[in-house]
């Protein structure tokens, strides 16, 4: 913070130094042009002043004068000066001096008046220019230093309070100043990100929590039926081991692709490869693999509707709504995909349980079963429709949960076209 002061300061008194010395240049310069105008005037009216008067008039230190015959001579005379205008130096004289002219019947008047009021206002003058100046240089700096120390002291005890926060004390945050300014704003806004952090920091623990556990579930079957058989060899029938040994290991392998699949569409994976994707063409296809399970799938509300994405990705979306709704109906799903003005909308109804109110958005967080037991039996690992959710998320559309016409839950879907 410290350099950033001293460049502040540094770069405040190099302009106003720049600034003040040409201007006193300039101001040094226009008064010695003034002071000489006047005096030139002052040695013009003295000029023709004599040439009417023909006298003779006393020198003093300041003005000399002559008098030039039609034929050349000088008739009267104070000081000997050249027959031109413009400024002569004469002999004794400790300053210049400025000459005019005038001229009447043949006679020419010359004056000469003493630049030494130029010089003393020049020298009048800078004295207190070269006092004034660096004390109002000095003045800007040091102002400028209290300025910005005010200004930036904020960001150093947000620096500071940065500087603490770890991976573990994402809960703590930066102190935010009561003014509406840059700095204000950025403490508010690294405020919402650390809130940001920390939630995602909290759902990473959660989603480790909920996976473990799920796949300790598995591991804990094999095991158990491993440890008997070689406990008791003769205590289980032929073939149970290996029955539980498969069954349990086909379930491990349904959670690790589907944590692989939630991971990918996390990382922007299902935003790859976007094309053309006919959503009608994917949803019958499901309805055609979902009716070999014997439920009845009704497609009459199908209807034509294109959009660009993942067609792999997609698939898998319309694979876990298809799936679920298997999972929870008694008799019937339907599939339907219409095309709007601004959308393209999906929609799979079941009519089974249907969902609580107050559990409709829940359902998409992960691990999330409503029928825990029941879940389980169908192998449902709670992360199908969190996986919906990502997928649709990375499509730029929405996912929601609201009762269906048949009775039980309809998942609505929607692409922006």
């Amino acid at each position: 913070m410290a350099d950033v002061r001293l460049r502040t300061t540094a770069a405040a008194m190099l302009v106003v130094a720049v600034a003040l010395v040409a201007a006193a240049v300039a101001l040094v310069v226009l008064m010695r042009g003034s002071v000489r105008d006047g005096l030139e005037t002052t040695a013009e009216q003295r000029a023709s002043a004599l040439l009417q008067q023909r006298s003779d008039v006393s020198d003093d230190d300041d003005f000399v004068w002559q008098v030039r015959a039609p034929d050349g001579t000088v008739t009267r005379s104070g000081v000997a000066l050249p027959d031109r205008e413009g400024q002569v130096n004469l002999p004794g004289g400790e300053h210049p001096y400025v000459v005019a002219t005038a001229d009447d019947g043949g006679y020419r008047v010359a004056v000469a008046v003493s630049l030494e009021d130029v010089d003393d206002s020049t020298e009048a003058l800078l004295t207190p220019l070269l006092v004034g100046v660096p004390l109002l240089v000095l003045l800007v700096g040091g102002t400028t230093w209290v300025v910005a120390s005010r200004a930036l002291a904020p960001v150093e005890r947000i620096r500071r309070e940065v500087e603490e926060i770890t991976g573990d004390r994402l809960d703590r945050r930066v102190p935010e100043p009561g003014s509406r300014d840059e700095i204000g704003r950025l403490a508010r806004t690294m405020n919402r990100m650390l809130g940001r952090l920390q939630d995602s920091r909290d759902r990473q623990r959660e989603f480790v929590a909920d996976a473990s556990h799920e796949l300790r579930s598995p591991v804990a079957g094999i095991r158990q039926a491993a440890e008997v058989a070689r406990t008791h060899p003769g205590a289980l029938p032929d073939g149970e081991l290996a029955d539980t040994v498969l069954e349990e290991t086909a379930r491990l392998q349904r959670l690790v692709d589907q944590l692989l699949l939630l991971t990918r569409a996390d990382d922007g994976g299902a935003r790859r490869a976007h094309h053309d994707v006919d959503l009608d063409d994917l949803a019958l296809s499901e309805a055609k693999r979902l009716s070999r399970t014997g439920l009845k799938v009704d497609t009459a509300g199908v209807g034509a509707g294109r959009i660009r994405g993942d067609s792999a990705a997609l698939a898998q979306l319309l694979r876990n709504l298809t799936d679920n709704a298997a999972r929870h109906a008694t008799t019937t799903v339907a599939v339907g995909v219409r095309t709007t003005s601004e959308a393209v909308e999906l929609t799979v109804d079941d009519d089974g349980p249907g969902i609580p109110a107050d559990q409709r958005e829940r359902v998409f967080d992960r691990f999330v079963r409503l029928d825990e037991a029941r879940a389980r039996d169908d192998g449902g690992s709670g992360l199908g429709l969190a996986i919906v959710r990502a997928i649709v998320t990375a499509h730029s559309g929405v996912v929601t949960a609201s009762p269906s016409d048949r009775g039980g839950a309809r998942f609505t879907v929607r692409f922006p076209r």
